[in-house]
């Protein structure tokens, strides 16, 4: 059993959603950033998403960009991408998922990239700007190396792609549950028990739900009607009005973690 597919099935049992938790990777340094991921680990979190920091982060709303802009400031690289998702793994078996954009994947060659990620212990990957009908070479890579490939459903994807989707898919469905890009939203979009159970008549894979989910009380929400719930820009916000004090950083994030994740067992 791949450890996402392990994941979901402990929560389950435990009659809640899995809680996945967004970080940056190297945000606002190295050393902070392995911190704070550690401290995100060890305080809830079923699974780690770890945006692998880009120039053009498209699906990214300023939280996010800012982020990736200080990590790429302080040094990161694909190669200190690959050392602090290592570095993770050395001391937990939490399942990494990198979401990254495709440009990032390309230009260091697919196949070699996929390989090197699974090296480094990461389980999955979301590709955000590479749909289906484009993505035969990455699916192959990542198939042959034991990485599950996620998918995204939108608010505005039509039924008829929905097939196609969930057949491209692995380890869960990542249901953007709003237009835009990321960001800290005071109220949840409408319409989410809908779109979960439009995404389940397609595939028997876990649907994850995230974008603009940032309160305890938003994640009790969601969990009670999807198998996982994605919150991303509310511990970057952490990290952001840390920069003063970064020392503080991991135990502030180890706060908000385990309030946001209490609301998946708040059913």
């Amino acid at each position: 059993m791949s450890r996402i597919k392990d994941a979901f099935a402990r929560a389950r049992a435990k009659k809640r959603s899995a809680f996945i938790a967004y970080l940056c990777a190297g945000d606002p340094d190295f050393d902070t950033s392995l911190e704070a991921c550690r401290a995100v680990v060890s305080s809830g979190a079923d699974i780690l998403e770890l945006g692998v920091p880009f120039s053009d982060p498209l699906a990214d709303g300023l939280t996010n960009q800012l982020a990736a802009q200080r990590a790429l400031e302080a040094g990161m690289t694909c190669a200190r991408v690959f050392e602090l998702a290592r570095r993770i793994r050395e001391a937990s078996e939490i399942p990494i998922v990198f979401y990254t954009y495709y440009n990032l994947v390309f230009s260091n060659g697919v196949d070699a990239y996929l390989r090197s990620a699974r090296a480094a212990g990461v389980d999955g990957i979301l590709i955000l700007d590479l749909p289906p009908e484009e993505s035969g070479e990455a699916a192959a890579s990542s198939k042959a190396h034991g990485i599950d490939t996620v998918r995204i459903v939108a608010p505005t994807t039509p039924d008829s792609r929905l097939p196609r989707i969930a057949a491209a898919a692995s380890g869960f469905i990542y249901y953007v549950s709003r237009e835009g890009v990321t960001g800290v939203r005071d109220q949840l979009a409408g319409g989410i028990p809908e779109a979960v159970e439009r995404i389940r008549r397609h595939t028997d894979l876990p649907v994850a739900v995230g974008f603009g989910i940032s309160t305890r009380e938003q994640v009790a929400r969601v969990a009670a009607y999807a198998d996982g719930v994605v919150v991303g820009s509310a511990l970057v916000n952490v990290i952001r009005d840390g920069l003063g004090q970064r020392s503080g950083i991991a135990a502030a994030l180890s706060r908000r973690v385990a309030d946001l994740s209490a609301g998946v067992s708040a059913q």
